[in-house]
C-alpha cells in the first residue's frame, strides 16, 4: 500500500467509525465556545460543560464578562482547574474582543491567537466549529494518534499540524481533527491503546510493528 492510498484508506476508516462529529463543548455562538475552550485546557469536556452551564446562565453577554469581578469569575470556573490563569484569560480575551474587534470574535487564525490565552489549537476550535472555516487541532490525542499510525514524526503541535495539513484535504481537516480527538478518548488511549477493537489497525504503523 502506497503512502497515499494509506491515507485515502485512514480518511475512509475514519469517516466511517466517526460518521457524524462534533465538538462535545456546549455553546449557543463564537463567543461562548472560546470561553469553552479555554476552561477545557486540562480538563474533561463533560466537567466543563457542566460548568458552563451554570457560567453562561449567569453571564450572557461580553460585557458581562469583563465586568464580574476577577475573584467571582474565579470561583464561578473553579472546578475547571487552573481557574486563576483561566479567569484572567478569559477576561482579557473579552476586554480585547471589544477594544479591537468591535465585540465579535474575530475570524481570522492570525487575529484569535493575539488575544490572551489564545493559542493555535483554541483558535482552530473556534474557526472550525463556529465558523466552519477548515483547520487542523492539535491536542494531545491528535498529537499522539496522529504519531503512532504514521502521519507524522514531529512532536511541536505547529509542526504536526504542518505536516497534517499536507496530507488531509483541506475540507476534511475539521472532521479529521474531531475523528483522531474521539478515536484517542474511545480506543488509542495513551497508556492502553485498544488494538484489538482499533479498525486502523490495518494502516496503523505502531500497531503492524
Amino acid at each position: 500500500m502506497t503512502a497515499n492510498s494509506r491515507v485515502r484508506e485512514i480518511l475512509r476508516i475514519l469517516k466511517a467509525t466517526y460518521p457524524d462529529v462534533r465538538t462535545p463543548l456546549a455553546h449557543r455562538n463564537p463567543l461562548q465556545l472560546l470561553i469553552a475552550t479555554i476552561l477545557s485546557a486540562q480538563c474533561r469536556d463533560e466537567k466543563v460543560n457542566e460548568v458552563t452551564e451554570r457560567l453562561f446562565e449567569r453571564l450572557k453577554t461580553r460585557r458581562q464578562f469583563v465586568e464580574i469581578p476577577l475573584a467571582e469569575l474565579e470561583a464561578l470556573i473553579r472546578p475547571t482547574g487552573f481557574y486563576k490563569n483561566k479567569a484572567k484569560n478569559i477576561k482579557g480575551c473579552c476586554a480585547a474582543i471589544g477594544h479591537r474587534h468591535n465585540g465579535r470574535v474575530p475570524e481570522r487564525l492570525e487575529e484569535l491567537v493575539r488575544l490572551p490565552g489564545v493559542g493555535r489549537k483554541t483558535a482552530n476550535v473556534v474557526l472550525g466549529s463556529a465558523f466552519g472555516i477548515p483547520g487542523i487541532v492539535v491536542d494531545t490525542h491528535v498529537k499522539r494518534v496522529s504519531s503512532r499510525l504514521g502521519l507524522t514524526k514531529e512532536t511541536s503541535p505547529a509542526k504536526i499540524e504542518t505536516d497534517l495539513m499536507e496530507i488531509v484535504p483541506k475540507k476534511l481537516w475539521n472532521d479529521f481533527s474531531l475523528q483522531l480527538i474521539f478515536h484517542g478518548r474511545k480506543v488509542c488511549k495513551a497508556r492502553r491503546p485498544e488494538c484489538a477493537i482499533c479498525p486502523l489497525r490495518r494502516v496503523c504503523k505502531q500497531a503492524s510493528s
